[in-house]
């Protein structure tokens, strides 16, 4: 017999606080760009104070003042470029930029015109850059590397890149795990440390230079770190997949090496960073889309559907997302841009952002859930590899948490848009009946397609009379229970970070190998 969602009318279990540790629930509350501003500034920070009690060389009242004026002018230039080319901005990105350029820009040490010159030609190649070198919205190359280049070529002035240093790097370190932890792209950074490793040590060992001197060079004299950490990772530049995103960070560790050159122009990390950029760019999706909204559609007390008409056309994969940029006033320290899986189905007009409110809400949020037909959303970054196996004959199971399920709305949307019978089973879980969504589209997946559905509520004093699915968690029970052959299945988890970890966690007590789960995490839950 076809269940439906009908037929339970007669689990994952819930993200709860205790679930998180402290560091997660920190991470879970802030949007990665708000959380790389703050660790820039806290390098600053530090850096005010070592300079203060002697450490480091530089003077801090000049350190604070080369901050404020690289900061001024990189948003004065930012505002005159925005209303030049009529573009919405981010001043999260304006001061995140000055930052970089602060920290890799020798502070000033007298008033010298020689000073001003470079940082006003790199203050302002780095905002234009944005603007100038981009494509359908999108910018091609890191801002603050592309300006420390065109400085060192133009005007011969180089970027000295000054916080790669043995007292700063244990502040660097920190920092930019808890940012790689955030943004989940541990796979990218290790690629690049191996192949930067790998190939400075080959050619120093080729020369007879001792082992030591050399890891010294590559770990405390050098920004690996904080370059690592901070400008590889950058959204806007980095492939969409993690696959790619591997061999870009392999393929900019083999250039940061400074024994690679072209003739008499030697790698420094600002020229690797825009090889591996040219190469993101050719890999990635190359638009941003202006979308307008058309209509907003509320499917449970706290969860609406966002129905937006595009500019233009976007080819996608069912189960990939946005980062979504949305202007609004007294933004709060959320920022103004989130990542939304992309809800509705490629084969469909119209592009759907299935959003679950929470309260407190952010002034992000706020704005969204204020937002009228005809108000416009900015979508770029288009991402991710959470997506249906290529072979159709693979057995899957997807198990969703709340507003988790959003992925599997456009996978099956998609299948049952294109007729596509394929053997998934899919485990659905919400705290009370009230937060199910979507299911007229998985009736009809049950129905049409022959997927199979288990509809789970984890808060017990809240399942109605007539409800005759689960009630608990989903548990390994549960899941050898419905799947008997789950050890040849894929298993799709989506989700809170906590649910997420967690099933990891009991999928690999069940016996499921790594290589066969697959989990779908942004900071778009929040």
């Amino acid at each position: 017999m076809a269940y439906t969602f009908r037929t339970y009318i007669k689990s994952t279990p819930p993200i709860e606080p205790h679930m998180l540790n402290s560091i997660d629930n920190f991470l879970n509350k802030i949007t990665m760009y708000r959380l790389v501003l703050y660790y820039l500034l806290g390098l600053l920070a530090v850096a005010v104070a070592l300079s203060l009690l002697g450490i480091l060389p530089y003077n801090p009242v000049g350190l604070v003042y080369s901050v404020f004026f690289i900061t001024l002018l990189c948003w004065i230039v930012n505002v005159v470029s925005a209303w030049i080319f009529k573009v919405p901005t981010n001043v999260e990105s304006v001061y995140i930029t000055a930052l970089i350029l602060a920290l890799i820009i020798t502070p000033i040490k007298t008033l010298d015109a020689a000073y001003f010159g470079f940082v006003a030609w790199a203050a302002i190649w780095s905002e234009t850059s944005k603007y100038i070198f981009a494509i359908n919205r999108k910018h091609i190359f890191n801002p603050a590397a592309f300006a420390v280049a065109l400085t060192a070529i133009t005007i011969n002035q180089s970027a000295s890149w000054w916080v790669g240093t043995l007292w700063m790097l244990p502040f660097v370190f920190a920092g930019g795990v808890l940012i790689v932890r955030k943004i989940r792209r541990f796979d990218l950074v290790f690629s690049f440390f191996i192949a930067a490793t790998v190939t400075i040590l080959g050619f120093d060992l080729a020369r007879g230079l001792p082992l030591a001197g050399s890891l010294q060079k590559i770990i405390v004299d050098s920004p690996l770190f904080f370059f690592a950490f901070v400008m590889l990772t950058e959204p806007l530049t980095t492939p969409p997949t993690k696959s790619l995103q591997i061999i870009y960070g392999g393929l900019v560790g083999f250039m940061f090496a400074p024994q690679i050159h072209l003739g008499a122009v030697y790698s420094t990390p600002e020229l690797s960073l825009l090889a591996g950029n040219v190469f993101a760019y050719i890999v990635s999706p190359k638009k941003k889309l202006l979308l307008t909204l058309k209509e907003k559609i509320k499917l449970a007390p706290t969860i609406y559907d966002f129905v937006f008409a595009a500019d233009t056309a976007m080819n996608f994969r069912a189960g990939q997302y946005f980062e979504w940029t949305l202007e609004h006033d007294k933004t709060d320290n959320r920022g103004n841009r989130r990542y939304f899986t992309i809800a509705s189905a490629p084969t469909e007009r119209e592009i759907i952002m299935g959003v679950k409110f929470y309260e407190p809400a952010s002034s992000y949020k706020q704005s969204m859930l204020a937002m009228e037909p005809g108000d416009k959303i900015l979508a770029g970054q288009l991402a991710g590899d959470f997506t249906l196996p290529k072979k159709s004959a693979e057995k899957s199971v997807f198990i969703a948490g709340g507003i988790g399920v959003t992925p599997f709305r456009s996978m099956i949307k998609y299948l049952v848009d294109t007729n596509q019978p394929r053997d998934i089973i899919m485990f659905y879980s919400n705290k009370n009946i009230s937060e199910v969504v979507y299911t007229d589209i998985f009736d009809r997946a049950v129905e049409n397609l022959g997927l199979k559905v288990i509809y789970t509520l984890t808060d017990a004093s809240q399942v109605p009379p007539q409800w005759q699915g689960h009630v608990g968690p989903v548990d390994a029970k549960m899941i050898a229970e419905q799947v008997p052959d789950y050890k040849e299945r894929k298993f799709y988890l989506s989700g809170p970070h906590g649910m997420v970890a967690a099933f990891e966690k009991t999928l690999s007590d069940m016996g499921v190998g790594k290589n066969s789960i697959k989990t779908d995490f942004f900071p778009g839950f929040v």
